[in-house]
């Protein structure tokens, strides 16, 4: 008998469709009943594992529509006895204001005490409890996660456990993933828990990758990739962490017209051979020569809702430029897609990108520091040295690449500044990885741009939802934000022959360093409003948290 594996999954939903992915355990036919709407799909295989996405279309705009999901007409979800609400698709409703949550940097471990003491509550699942069994607040219209759905570098005792039963834990890459199969049974820990499952049948999400997902520091610089290369098992891995992300997390990124135009997809969509297709050479092709040939695949993308908001949603790990004598955090071809999209004409643009563009300003100027170091700009002695030091301690955010920052910024104060249609009120990235979260505010440097910003500018993380920061590095955090400090770094990366940014920015709000998820929502045509959510155990079983509010913060700030 063919039985739910994971999922559902409700991904790219809008105002009449919606995308509804599965992994099963046989080839089948999946069916998906939403009211008197129906959508079938064939699976594809890929490495022995078996996926559906089922599209459905004519829905009703602003409806909340209970479904079901059958294989071979029997139905598997929803679970009998289960304790969670049914399922439902919430197709969006024209000029109804976004509400969306955010957030990054999640591990898998379990709810028990053990789990809770060494990695915090998961604040996910704090939130799937809230909505499973609170309906006074409004649900978000949708979920982005910034990136590290997955650790396949940091690898929990169950990952570990499954490692061991195909191959020695003592051999490269040990302890780490190493193909395709494994990062699928990565996946089935990280979406397996009830309350999260629950959370991801029935509220649509967004995701976009960091470099946890492949390998902590992924496409730092030109010496990192070479030195990867050299290691025997680094194909494997490369080629599986791509290809199983094109499955489990790109594919319902995209909606229905943008996955037509996908070449991998249009296989899927068109095969009508008697057997079920078996992606799996074409998929590993795909993802091979995405890392070879970044501007060959593009992993971003971008919609509309309504005139009101726009979110873009950047790579910033598999575009990079890592030529020493031409850095880049973006190739030009995702550049060139980048500015067409950064657009005005709408009252809210979000720019999502796992890597935060505006870290604390001495942090930034730390970063910026040692990309002029790294390039000689003190001698190649020093260089080397530099790029040790760069590696050790993750200095490979926006600001270490700062001909990409300065393109970037150049580009958002052009909207800001109305140069690109009507100027938005507010332009906000939004961001993780970092593990602590913050609000900063950006302005045209009068010294450097004669730009002049209309619209606020922004930045808003949201990390981690369950990985806290090691305490030490707290404080390191904490001295990133102060003014003097960044000061003095800011000169020794003028010394370095780092140009001057046209943004200057300051941190407004944090940093805080719980497990949280955040939820924006749009209040009014010239307003945000931000909430950091996380999970409390206090007097209470580990396994299930009550719902606290971190931070809230109104956008804008100052105006």
């Amino acid at each position: 008998m063919t039985t739910l594996v994971l999922g559902p999954l409700l991904r790219y939903v809008d105002e009449t469709s919606a995308s509804i992915w599965v992994e099963v355990s046989d080839a089948a036919v999946v069916t998906v009943t939403a009211g008197d709407h129906v959508a079938t799909a064939r699976t594809f295989a890929a490495h022995g594992h078996h996926y559906a996405l089922v599209e459905l279309d004519g829905l009703e705009p602003g409806a909340h529509i209970p479904y079901t999901v059958s294989l071979e007409g029997e139905t598997v979800w929803p679970e009998q006895g289960s304790e969670f609400p049914p399922s439902l698709i919430p197709t969006f409703k024209p000029g109804k204001p976004l509400r969306m949550a955010f957030g990054s940097c999640r591990v898998s471990v379990p709810h028990d005490e053990a789990g809770t003491r060494a990695f915090g509550v998961d604040a996910l699942r704090s939130y799937a409890l809230h909505m499973a069994t609170d309906d006074s607040e409004r649900w978000p219209d949708l979920v982005l996660f910034l990136g590290d759905q997955v650790y396949a570098d940091e690898t929990s005792d169950e990952m570990q456990e499954f490692i061991a039963s195909r191959r020695s834990i003592d051999e490269p890459p040990g302890e780490e993933l190493k193909d395709f199969e494994e990062y699928a049974h990565l996946y089935r820990i990280a979406w397996c828990d009830p309350a999260n499952r629950w959370l991801l049948s029935t509220l649509p999400s967004a995701m976009i990758f960091d470099d946890h997902d492949i390998r902590d520091d992924w496409n730092t610089s030109w010496t990192w990739r070479q030195q990867m290369a050299e290691k025997p098992w680094w194909h494997d891995r490369i080629v599986g962490g791509l290809a199983s992300y094109w499955v489990y997390q790109h594919l319902g990124n995209l909606s229905p017209a943008a996955r037509a135009e996908d070449v991998l997809w249009q296989r899927v969509a068109s095969w009508d051979g008697d057997e079920e297709l078996d992606l799996t050479t074409e998929l590993d092709a795909m993802a091979e020569k995405a890392d070879e040939q970044p501007d060959c695949y593009r992993w971003s993308f971008a919609r509309d809702f309504g005139d009101q908001v726009r979110l873009v949603v950047v790579d910033s790990r598999a575009a990079r430029v890592l030529e020493p004598d031409a850095r880049s955090i973006l190739d030009r071809t995702e550049m060139a897609w980048l500015d067409g999209h950064l657009q005005g004409d709408v009252d809210h643009v979000l720019i999502g990108t796992s890597l935060p563009f505006l870290l604390a300003p001495g942090l930034h100027h730390a970063e910026a520091f040692s990309e002029g170091v790294c390039q000689g700009a003190w001698g190649q002695r020093v260089a080397g040295l530099g790029e040790r030091l760069r590696q050790a301690i993750d200095l490979e955010h926006w600001a270490a690449f700062q001909q990409g920052f300065r393109e970037v910024a150049r580009m958002v104060l052009e909207v800001a500044a109305g140069r690109r249609g009507r100027a938005p009120s507010t332009i906000t990235f939004l961001s993780g990885d970092v593990h602590h979260s913050y609000v900063a505010t950006a302005w045209a440097d009068p010294a450097v741009t004669d730009l002049r910003a209309e619209s606020d500018i922004v930045q808003a993380v949201c990390s981690p939802i369950r990985n806290p920061l090691p305490r030490g590095m707290e404080r390191v955090t904490t001295l990133g934000a102060r003014r003097r400090l960044a000061r003095g770094v800011q000169r020794l990366a003028r010394a370095a022959k780092v140009p001057a940014s046209p943004l200057a920015w300051e941190l407004d709000r944090g940093p805080w360093y719980d497990n949280n998820l955040a939820v924006l929502e749009v209040r009014e045509p010239d307003r945000v409003h931000l909430r950091w959510l996380a999970g409390d155990v206090e007097g209470r079983p580990t396994d299930r948290p009550r719902l606290r509010t971190v931070a809230e913060v109104d956008l804008p700030i100052r105006r």
